[in-house]
């Protein structure tokens, strides 16, 4: 199983990402997606969640300017990213509740990152 992010970049302040995160391999089930931030010398954050029902949690820094979906179809996670600020610089990794086979349990797995640069 992997999950691969995309979508990163460097945008001016004000400014829109879309990422991305696909899963691929051996799925049986997806439960919760999420996305998680490390900025340089902080510790790792959560951002935003989702449920494989579409029930979403967001960080407080994330309320009313992220938004977080997925299509379970397509085992992809998405995060919209609208007025964006230099203080949202920072690496986002996309993580997954995945189970492999029917009698499995879930496991959590994480993408490798995508790199979000926020300045002017």
């Amino acid at each position: 199983v992997q999950l691969q992010a995309f979508g990163g970049g460097l945008v001016q302040p004000g400014g829109s990402l879309r990422l991305s995160c696909a899963a691929s391999g051996s799925i049986f089930s997806i439960n919760d997606m999420g996305w998680y931030r490390q900025a340089p010398g902080k510790q790792r954050e959560l951002v935003a969640t989702i449920t494989s029902g579409g029930n979403t949690n967001y960080a407080d820094s994330a309320k009313g300017r992220f938004t977080i979906s997925r299509d379970n179809a397509k085992n992809t996670a998405y995060l919209q990213m609208d007025s964006l600020k230099p203080e949202d610089t920072a690496v986002y990794y996309c993580n997954a509740d995945i189970s492999r086979r029917k009698d499995w349990g879930y496991l959590a797995y994480w993408g490798q990152g995508t790199e979000v640069t926020v300045s002017s």
